[in-house]
């Protein structure tokens, strides 16, 4: 059976993610079979194995740190926020249906043995596995039947790190009001502390560090600085989707609209790695005014959030934009937005259903919502691209579609591709162009190399600009060197040689480090 850890804190966006991924490298490095774990997550992030599960992305960073592949057993419930009341739950990968959080509540007991056997699976065929909790476990209202702090700590019999955020200020509070709130048999599973996000000099936290080990009788296991990496965060409390990014008098601005249920808004990290490209989030119509390249994302809710667009006016602004020759670009629920039509007949996307809704009209494509999701995994090449994107005729793309609805279209698709789903494959056109309005249901589709230089190059071109770079960037090799830099932020600033012996390893002089 694998050792285990796991990494509680004391609210949510404390750091849990980016920890974990972090220990998941250190223990590949030591030369172990590290897998991550959460048996619960609630996100909209989510991600399609090679098998055509889904998972949320948070764990398939944390197995991309590991350097081990991705399945749903390190992520067995997925719950997808549809409304501020309820969720698509999500089990081994598949979807079981919407329920509002009531109705969960008094079900996600039945899902306990879900959990046990993914757990069990893992545990067979690594050596050890970093678990991640949810929100804090001091959450008193939901402690009953807990499934994902220190119940899930109980069923894998783990030592537990608990992290506070210091960032936010109180971090003694924080530390010391969950751990009080834990029954006494909880509070035992609690072996060290770790206060995150730190900034400044740490002599001066010293004295409270020391008070805090006193009072609750656990020591502190590190003190872990405010990381300058660039790593995908788990949800929408990202820092980065709460502004603007780099500007530059030569930088290309993309703007990004940040749907209120946004989803998958990681398809366009790679563009944050450019110096010349200025990326912002935006909901405002004033954002859009200096745009050279408009992006709709996918969403949870394409009808709702079509619809807070037309409220505020964005829609109006971006059909004005792309009027005056700016390019569009859509991704899954912001493909379909672009349509004609958009129907529901059967109350997929919201509780009343709706028979027809229209579109913003810019690409000649209809959608029709069914309880049917499509989950796969996709390969294939762009094709006869037009407009100020032509370049990307002929270039590879693959990444996964996870999406309800069908669309049916009257021009060209955008490439042609290859799905994989369920063990079957299957040739088929994906997406819509038609002037400089270009659609796809593939998610990744910015992450294949050549595909973001080339469209930043051409938005560059369209200015008058030029975007010259040493050799082809590679994004796997960028995220490999900055999963190493989490490891050596980390090394630096735990208490590694505590963590490997509470959970039964030995430490040797190499620091855990073996080629």
């Amino acid at each position: 059976m694998a050792k285990t850890i796991m990494i509680q804190g004391t609210m949510s966006n404390a750091g849990k993610s980016l920890i974990t991924a972090g220990l998941c490298r250190i223990f590949k490095q030591g030369g172990y079979r590290v897998a991550p774990f959460k048996s619960q997550n609630m996100a909209l992030n989510s991600y399609i194995t090679e098998e055509g599960l889904e998972m949320g992305r948070a764990q398939v960073v944390q197995a991309e740190a590991a350097g081990v592949k991705p399945e749903a057993a390190m992520n067995p419930i997925l719950l997808k926020p549809t409304n501020d009341i309820g969720s698509q739950v999500i089990v081994n990968g598949i979807s079981i249906g919407n329920m509002p959080a009531k109705e969960y509540f008094a079900y996600k007991k039945q899902l306990i043995p879900e959990i046990e056997k993914a757990f069990l699976k893992l545990s067979n065929e690594y050596d050890i596995i970093v678990i991640e909790g949810a929100g804090s476990p001091a959450e008193i209202n939901l402690k009953q039947e807990d499934i994902v702090n220190m119940g899930m700590a109980k069923m894998a019999d783990a030592p537990v790190l608990l992290v506070g955020d210091i960032d936010r200020g109180g971090v003694f509070a924080q530390l010391y009001g969950t751990v009080m709130l834990l029954e006494p048999e909880e509070r035992t599973r609690i072996k060290g502390l770790i206060v995150n996000k730190f900034r400044g000099d740490k002599s001066i936290l010293d004295p409270g560090l020391a008070m805090i080990e006193e009072k609750l009788q656990i020591p502190i296991a590190g003190v872990v600085p405010y990381m300058k990496v660039d790593i995908e965060e788990e949800d929408s409390l990202g820092n980065h989707l709460m502004g603007t990014g780099k500007t530059n008098k030569t930088a290309v601005e993309i703007a990004i609209i940040r749907f209120p249920r946004i989803s998958n808004f990681t398809d366009f990290s790679v563009f944050s790695t450019m110096e010349e490209v200025s990326l912002s989030y935006v909901d405002s119509v004033q954002n859009l005014k200096n745009a050279d390249f408009i992006i709709l994302p996918g969403t949870k809710n394409t009808i709702e959030d079509l619809l807070w667009m037309r409220q505020n006016g964005l829609e109006a602004a971006i059909l004005k934009r792309e009027a005056e020759g700016v390019p569009i670009f859509g991704i899954c629920g912001g493909f379909q937005m672009l349509g004609e039509s958009l129907s529901d007949p059967e109350a997929v996307e919201s509780q009343a259903g709706r028979n027809l809704l229209r579109g913003m009209n810019l690409l000649p494509v209809r959608t029709i919502f069914g309880k049917e999701k499509t989950r796969a995994r996709v390969t294939g090449a762009c094709t006869g691209i037009e407009g100020i994107l032509k370049d990307l005729s002929g270039m590879e793309v693959d990444g996964y579609e996870i999406h309800m609805g069908e669309t049916k279209r009257a021009l060209p698709p955008l490439a042609y591709v290859m799905e994989s789903q369920s063990g079957s494959h299957l040739a088929k056109m994906d997406g819509c162009q038609k002037r400089n309005v270009y659609g796809t249901y593939i998610h990744g589709f910015f992450d294949k190399e050549g595909i973001a230089e080339t469209i930043v190059t051409s938005l560059m071109k369209k200015k008058g600009l030029s975007f010259e770079r040493n050799g082809t960037f590679d994004y796997h090799e960028y995220k490999e060197k900055q999963y190493d830099l989490l490891a050596r932020y980390l090394r630096d600033s735990l208490e590694l040689k505590q963590i490997y012996e509470m959970m039964g390893l030995e430490w040797d002089e190499n620091g855990g480090i073996h080629d």
